[in-house]
């Protein structure tokens, strides 16, 4: 019996909170915003119907506490909570958490959550499932001489892998065995310090494999779909920063082969809701399973763009215990598109996150393109959380538009008061390798070995260039509102400015 959403809780921020909110929004379902205290000014609170402050400006002490996540929930009179991706999303902890105090967590059962967060686990369900996986083997971690045994069953060269969590955390490649008792210590130790748990195991490390995962959607009636695949092999220490699709080496078989595959796994896991299925693709397309995310993931636009489908919508209709409106043979693709992640990161200076305050923000338009942003100017950007202040998404007729498009987007992007990753795109975009499709994981270190764009550098001092003028501007027009001068704002103007643009949503 289905159960009808009237309010949700986004338990989360930035651009996935917006991007949530818009799809509540357009479904006629009350949003509430929750908000630390450097948020209290964010863009993800000015636009919900509601928002209650949850604590210091640390996500351990305000987005990570269920408590204060469910006491907002409770106060709110929310009857849902959606993680968005990050902070809970993947946490099977706080769903069992929601489910006992009668909220609704969008997102799987908790106990698909905690089967597929622990890759060991995971790739045992593979297994079971029938999917092919990556040579490998767990490992006695206080025993390396047996460690190194398995290691060379496997064969080298040798990804360490953390059993929980993601991300790259966790992760060391290893050439030979002179280099595993080292990388095995590296990659225990950085797996403790972000998960919590030190278990690591190990694959044979495929040599530029492409990064490919298929999205799944599931219903609580038994039916599973897939929504063909998303090319993410273009990364920098194993986080994506563009992503496409269809990738530009699938076959229609393939494509069958792996949504099938996918499909199996959240079949043998009763998986609830949306998901991806990632895999690793080798260079003569043998396709092998690397681990399942129980969330939406930050590259589902591209997904939508060349589907039609609203994947946040979908996932509200799977919670409030709909079927699926579609079957397999109803999803069709249409055109490619193309997704930069626009981070606050200085990619001339190894990418270290820049902080600061917006002082302009001008976004790009035109056919074919869609921004998904969590900032609007004079926004400030905080040092405690990720610096991605965007996703930038472009579609077209092909692939080769696609790419067009976005790069008339990057052209056309405005930001001055921080350094961000635009220029970088350019970069990459005008990469004739990249533009053929010839990717792989390891593009970017064999394309910028040591992170060295300097070669490449004048996209990225244009970039730093427009940034420097607009911000002179910026500048030029505070001296003539202090002075009086014949471009002096309005007092409501000045007003509202200092007040933080805490009610506007613009700019002026």
């Amino acid at each position: 019996m289905s159960q009808k959403i009237n309010k949700i809780l986004i338990a989360n921020r930035g651009e996935i909170a917006v991007r949530v909110i818009r799809a509540c929004r357009d479904l006629g379902i009350k949003s509430v915003a929750v908000f630390s205290e450097c948020d209290a000014t964010a863009y993800h609170v000015r636009v919900a119907d509601e928002a209650y402050p949850i604590g210091p400006s640390p996500s351990k002490e305000s987005y990570l506490v269920h408590d204060k996540i469910i006491d907002a929930a409770r106060k709110s009179g929310a009857d849902a909570i959606h993680p968005g991706y990050g902070f809970l999303s993947e946490n099977a902890e706080f769903a069992q958490r929601c489910q006992d105090e009668g909220i609704i967590f969008i997102g799987p059962k908790s106990k698909t959550i905690a089967l597929l967060g622990d890759k060991l686990q995971a790739r045992a369900a593979a297994l079971e499932a029938g999917l092919p996986v990556v040579p490998g083997a767990t490992i006695e971690q206080d025993n390396v001489d047996k460690a190194i045994e398995e290691a060379e069953k496997v064969g080298y060269p040798i990804l360490i892998k953390a059993a929980a969590g993601g991300g790259g955390k966790g992760m060391r490649v290893v050439e030979n065995r002179d280099q595993f008792a080292e990388g095995l210590q590296r990659a225990a130790s950085e797996a403790q310090s972000a998960f919590g748990d030190g278990r690591v195991f190990i694959e044979r490390f495929l040599k530029r494999p492409r990064h490919i995962e298929i999205q799944i959607l599931c219903d609580q009636h038994g039916n599973y779909l897939h929504l063909g695949e998303r090319e993410c092999s273009i990364q920098r220490r194993h986080q994506k920063v563009i992503e496409e699709s269809p990738s530009p080496v699938m076959t229609p078989e393939l494509r069958e082969r792996m949504g099938t595959a996918a499909v199996n796994i959240a079949r043998q896991t009763d998986y609830i809701g949306a998901g991806t299925v990632e895999f690793m693709v080798s260079q003569d397309l043998e396709f092998f399973f690397l681990e399942v995310n129980t969330r939406l993931q930050v590259e589902h636009p591209v997904t939508e763009m060349v589907t039609g489908l609203d994947l946040v919508q979908e996932q509200i209709a799977i919670a409030e215990n709909r079927p699926l409106s579609l079957k397999q043979e109803d999803i069709a693709f249409s055109g490619h598109a193309v997704e930069c992640r626009i981070y606050a990161e200085d990619p001339q200076n190894g990418f270290v996150p820049s902080t600061g305050t917006l002082r302009n923000y001008r976004l790009p338009a035109g056919p074919g393109v869609r921004v998904d942003s969590g900032v609007v100017i004079f926004n400030d950007i905080p040092i405690f959380y990720d610096p991605m202040i965007a996703k930038l998404v472009t579609w077209g007729e092909d692939r080769d538009q696609a790419i067009r498009r976005m790069q008339r987007a990057l052209r056309e992007y405005r930001v001055s008061g921080l350094e961000t990753t635009i220029g970088f795109h350019q970069v990459v975009l005008d990469n004739e390798k990249f533009r053929a499709g010839d990717i792989s994981t390891s593009f970017l270190a064999e394309e910028y070995p040591d992170n060295n764009y300097s070669q490449f550098s004048e996209r990225l001092a244009e970039s730093a260039a427009i940034a420097a003028a607009l911000d002179k501007f910026t500048n030029e027009r505070k001296i003539a509102d202090i002075n009086g001068g014949t471009n002096s704002p309005s007092k409501w103007k000045v007003t509202h400015r200092k007040a933080g643009l805490r009610n506007y949503g613009g700019t002026f």
